[in-house]
């Protein structure tokens, strides 16, 4: 599988960025273990996971890493994968922060769950709002220089946060972001193609989005109320049970009829077939699933399949 370059980094992924919110959460320790064997096993090699997941369960989150750690410790394959985890998201315990003191006490406990002495691509997961960018950016200059992170990328920062982020390591001769995880599918495309895109091309950045299949709507398996019980996601789907939701299936069902694929692996080579992005995020908690993850890069839509899939979405 042909692995794509993160812009702006001597780092190369498989263009599948494996969404680690499930650890710990929808899936145990030992069903993590197996889906992390298959992925690696498929020839993928990138992991996204945050210090917070999953603060939902346990109040304060963690599990995810401490899992994916124990994982690379007992399989011994920590160099042959790239690994991302975040700062700044709230908890029970805490609000929104990426203020110095706790980026350094936060990056000191990541690395110690995931049982790394580096983390290659470390993110502002959240704006908190009140501390100054370059007190954010020059926590991060010192943990690149002290080697506990290799790359700083950004998440949820508003255009105009993110823009003087670039304006101020300019000025300050501080690290810049070099990758942005956008919020991004076929049913959310407003917000990243208008206030996002044109920062992307300006710096050159890498995008890895996150929700690629809108909580799981893009796989085709919510078409009425009925099916939001399904999972424990269904409730997060409601909102694309409407006219526009169901075009975007109808297209899907096309095209993944075309290709003798699922839907799911569609909407991902969607995402693949833009230029801007480098890997999308996506979570799988079984081998089915996993499988329309790995189907995705090998597909190579038409003219015509991304037109439909564009004026579906539209």
């Amino acid at each position: 599988m042909e692995k794509r370059k993160i812009k702006n980094t001597d780092l190369s992924v498989a263009p599948i960025n494996f969404g680690g919110n499930v650890f710990g959460w929808t899936l145990d320790e030992k069903a993590s273990f197996e889906i992390l064997d298959q992925f690696v096993d498929g020839g993928f090699n990138f992991i996204d996971t945050a210090d917070t997941y999953s603060w939902w369960v346990n109040g304060k989150g963690g599990q995810s890493e401490e899992i994916i750690g124990k994982w690379m410790k007992s399989r011994a394959n920590r160099d042959n994968l790239v690994i991302a985890t975040k700062v700044g998201s709230e908890t029970k315990e805490h609000g929104f922060d990426i203020s110095r003191k706790h980026i350094l006490k936060s990056v000191d406990e990541s690395l110690q769950r995931l049982q790394t002495d580096h983390i290659d691509l470390y993110y502002t997961h959240f704006d908190d709002h009140t501390t100054p960018i370059e007190e954010t950016l020059a926590a991060y200059d010192e943990i690149i220089k002290a080697g506990k992170v290799r790359y700083i990328a950004a998440s949820n920062l508003s255009p105009e946060r993110l823009q003087e982020s670039f304006e101020t390591a300019e000025k300050n001769n501080l690290p810049k972001y070099i990758a942005l995880q956008p919020h991004y599918n076929l049913l959310e495309r407003e917000k990243f193609e208008k206030n996002y895109a044109l920062l992307v091309e300006k710096y050159d950045l890498s995008v890895f989005p996150y929700w690629s299949l809108a909580a799981g709507f893009l796989t085709g398996k919510y078409r009425e109320e009925s099916d939001l019980n399904q999972s424990q996601r269904g409730e997060g789907v409601r909102k694309y049970l409407n006219p526009k939701g169901q075009e975007v299936l109808k297209a899907l069902d096309e095209i993944s009829a075309k290709y003798s694929t699922k839907q799911a692996s569609v909407a991902l080579a969607w995402l693949l077939a833009n230029p801007m992005i480098t890997a999308p995020i996506v979570s799988a908690t079984n081998a089915s699933q996993l499988k329309t993850l790995f189907e995705a890069p090998e597909i190579k839509l038409s003219p015509e399949d991304i037109e439909l899939l564009n004026s579906a979405s539209e």
